[in-house]
């Protein structure tokens, strides 16, 4: 799905991946869950791409459907991959970057009937994102730290271009922009910073973890 000319969403993989287009290549923002790795090579090749086009893959936070895929497209593709430190060590480890809240909710029961089937594979992330990093990609594409959700999560914006990619710090529905669900929250007041933020970065587009994309985005963000 074409966002603008350079951003595209690739469909049906649970939690949203963006693949970003630059004359030096293609850098990947979130993998979906695993065996999602199908879709997004066969969404890159419809692009009249290829795998080895894939300059970098960026990862917002370690929860399963953002990183599920990393791997395979890694070996797929050899970019280098990137991911704050705190989610970069839960990645290698296999882990979640945070322990799971106390109490049942249907998220909660939805993953544990689908950790059988899947499992994200170890991973060594190659490079560690800080904050106010800025990578090659839509003309500067900057870091920034926005934990809450998970302890190392960051989003990324690209100024020139109006755009914010917010993982899961920030969700979206047809009501609008909203924060961080409180059921798979870290830590409440440290999600609600990131809101703040992430609000006053003046974002034209927003493209999140989960929901659609929001175009003119401006006076949308939770307040």
């Amino acid at each position: 799905m074409k966002i603008t000319d350079h951003v595209h969403l690739v469909p049906d993989t649970v939690a949203n991946v963006f693949i970003l287009i630059d004359p030096d290549g293609l850098t990947i923002i979130d993998t979906g869950l695993p065996r999602s790795e199908r879709k997004i090579l066969d969404y890159i090749t419809n692009l009249g791409r290829s795998p080895h086009d894939v300059k970098r893959i960026l990862i917002t936070h370690s929860d399963l459907d953002h990183v599920g895929s990393l791997a395979a497209l890694q070996k797929a593709s050899g970019a280098l991959t990137y991911a704050s430190q705190i989610e970069a060590e839960a990645i290698t480890a296999g882990q979640n970057s945070r322990p799971p809240k106390p109490g049942f909710s249907m998220a909660k029961a939805i993953m544990a009937a689908m950790r059988p089937f899947y499992k994200a594979t170890p991973f060594q992330v190659a490079e560690y994102l800080t904050d106010g990093q800025v990578l090659p990609a839509l003309g500067g594409l900057r870091v920034v730290e926005t934990a809450g959700h998970s302890p190392g999560h960051v989003s990324l914006f690209a100024p020139g271009a109006g755009i914010l990619f917010c993982g899961d710090s920030l969700v979206t529905d047809q009501n609008g922009i909203h924060g961080s669900r409180s059921a798979v929250t870290w830590e409440a007041e440290k999600a609600r910073e990131a809101e703040r933020k992430q609000a006053a970065l003046g974002a034209r587009i927003v493209c999140p973890g989960h929901g659609p994309v929001v175009m003119e985005a401006g006076g949308k963000f939770p307040m």
